[in-house]
């Protein structure tokens, strides 16, 4: 997630470098053939006319996708919640003697937390569980295609226990389990972000009429020399080009990228809260890199 800091300016240019070549280019291709053999002049309000629809149609992209980020936001910070409360259940509800099975299954929810964080970014897991899950089952999971939904299997087999020893009562036991399915449910969200595609025609006739509004700019700018009119065209393109590469960038909250949902911060924020409640005076590791976003 970008912060409120200053974001500099080779992000931006990093963003749309390839963007503003192919625009370079056509611009040009454009002018000379419009010079050479087209020489046909439109008025400056009809092009103006097709960019202002555009804009509302830019507008409308980058709700959508913002829309898309913000419910990735709030199912991880309901992951937040139902962590510490069910953390925190577990402490309250079982028996002393059972603090070590209490302890386990809180590591586990930090492990559950990064290793679903991880699997929506494709990334690698094996580190996700190598600090925070018993080695007995660390084979277990590697046997899963679906990692974070075994360790909330595992969670349910060692609340049946716990209930089984007389450490839980029944009522005890029905409480933690649907916090339990909430996170299940949260799980279930993401992923269908994650694997519901917005329409790529959408943007590539956005992008279309992006190239035909800069074609009929430039029939406005006939009276211009070329090095004036080029240059102005590939200025006045540079405002569409970012804010539908951000659209795109944004669509996605789980890519990896300085746009995304901060699932890799908010699971250090869970871990920390948890090793708080089991104190355990081993600390998360800080995100110190200074930068303008959070990962």
């Amino acid at each position: 997630m970008i912060l409120d800091k200053r974001v500099p300016l080779k992000y931006w240019f990093n963003l749309i470098k390839w963007d503003i070549v192919l625009v370079a280019c056509f611009v040009t291709a454009s002018y000379v053939l419009e010079q050479q053999y087209l020489k046909i002049e439109l008025p400056l309000s009809f092009s103006g006319f097709l960019g202002t629809s555009i804009t509302l149609l830019l507008s409308f992209k980058l709700s959508q996708s913002y829309d898309r980020w913000w419910e990735a936001r709030k199912i991880w910070g309901a992951i937040v919640n139902d962590s510490r409360s069910f953390v925190t259940q577990l402490l309250n509800y079982t028996n002393p003697q059972a603090k070590d099975t209490v302890t386990k299954m809180a590591l586990r929810q930090i492990a559950w937390c990064y290793l679903f964080a991880d699997n929506l970014r494709e990334k690698d897991t094996e580190n996700s569980i190598a600090k925070y899950v018993p080695e007995d089952e660390k084979d277990i999971l590697r046997g899963h295609n679906h990692k974070p939904l075994s360790i909330l299997n595992k969670h349910s087999n060692d609340l049946n226990t716990l209930h089984r020893n007389g450490d839980l009562n029944y009522f005890q036991q029905v409480q933690i389990d649907s916090t339990i399915v909430r996170l299940c449910e949260s799980m279930g969200k993401a992923e269908r972000i994650k694997k519901t595609v917005f329409p790529k025609t959408y943007r590539l006739t956005l992008r279309f009429f992006i190239f035909v509004f800069l074609f009929l700019l430039s029939l406005s700018f006939m009276n211009f020399e070329m090095w004036i009119g080029i240059p102005v065209l590939i200025v006045i393109s540079i405002p569409f080009l970012l804010l539908e590469k951000i659209a795109k960038n944004v669509q996605d909250p789980f890519s990896n990228r300085p746009t995304d949902c901060p699932i890799g911060s908010i699971s250090r924020t869970i871990e920390l809260n948890i090793k708080e409640l089991i104190e355990n005076k081993e600390t998360a590791i800080a995100d110190d890199s200074n930068s303008f976003y959070e990962m």
